[in-house]
């Protein structure tokens, strides 16, 4: 059997969410800062663990942590220069680890874009969101794959924003499809999470092109195939859909490895292109070892991965 992915996501930019009105928020990560959220030597540490640990590729959620040369209006104090960012990734590859980039295009993901998220949809954001795609494949020397995010763009999930904006219907479908060309445009593939899929099963399998890369994601320890969210691996895997599963320590510290047990046995090896995991925590010492014990998982999902075959 080939060498599947083990990836690892990882935060250079943290700004996901825009400012909370809610009370229950205030002083949390996911309220926007306007200074980095990634600490140097906790990303050295981190790169230094992540060799270790069996990872092959290494997702970068950018967002606001580089100061783009053609939008450099959207970094925050302390964003990485390109030539900083070029290195690290250089550094990765002499490691044997392949860097993937991340933007998240999502409306309730997007504070990351600053001013721009507030133009959702119009020229001006097409315009920002081709020349960001664009320079990012040329920093990233033309990536095999490149991370446009998508997921939870509901009220359900910006119900506490201050400033809410959802697409639906065809403007969802045509950004993607904005995006994904974009993307292809560049020599990459494009490579979303799957969620839109819990809500719109129908329209998701009329619509959704199979070159697109599925991260469907699910965060627990139960792996009954009635839960909505579980069902959608076995859903995606029906339909002929390449994935890479995603787990993640946020609420479970098992669930990679259990994400990986569910889905080799479920999922047809052809399609199935490796796993993801993530702590989803900025990449600052208060959260290296929650990062480091994430690491841990993905070893533990590779054993079981491989044990049995």
């Amino acid at each position: 059997m080939d060498e599947k992915i083990w990836a690892y996501l990882i935060h250079l930019g943290f700004n996901m969410w825009l400012d909370w009105e809610h009370p229950n928020y205030k002083g949390s990560d996911s309220v926007g800062t306007d200074y980095l959220r990634c600490e140097k030597e906790v990303w050295d540490k981190l790169i230094e663990e992540i060799g270790k640990s069996g990872v092959n590729m290494l997702v970068i959620d950018l967002g606001e942590g580089v100061k783009y040369q053609s939008h450099p209006e959207i970094a925050i104090k302390g964003a990485w220069e390109v030539d900083m960012l070029k290195n690290e990734l250089k550094k990765l590859r002499t490691m044997g680890i392949e860097p993937i980039p991340k933007l998240n295009f999502s409306t309730t993901h997007d504070h990351w874009l600053g001013k721009y998220s507030r133009c959702i949809s119009t020229e001006e954001y097409y315009s920002v969101c081709r020349d960001l795609i664009a320079e990012v494949i040329d920093i990233f020397d033309k990536p095999r794959f490149f991370h446009l995010g998508m997921d939870e763009e509901t009220y359900e999930h910006q119900r506490d924003m201050q400033y809410i904006v959802v697409r639906q219907y065809d403007l969802w479908w045509n950004d993607l499809k904005f995006l994904v060309n974009e993307v292809e445009k560049g020599g990459a593939r494009a490579w979303i999470w799957s969620d839109h899929l819990w809500r719109h099963k129908e329209e998701f399998f009329c619509r959704m092109p199979k070159t697109v890369v599925q991260s469907n994601w699910y965060y627990d320890a139960d792996f009954n195939d009635s839960i909505l969210y579980v069902r959608a691996y076995l859903e995606l895997a029906e339909k002929g859909y390449y994935q890479i599963p995603t787990g993640s320590n946020w609420s479970c510290e098992d669930n990679f490895p259990l994400t990986v047990e569910f889905c080799k046995k479920h999922i047809p090896d052809e399609y199935l292109l490796g796993f993801l995991q993530t702590s989803w925590r900025p990449t600052t010492q208060k959260w290296l070892q929650t990062h480091i014990n994430a690491l841990e998982g993905i070893k533990k999902g590779r054993e079981i991965f491989y044990k049995q075959n």
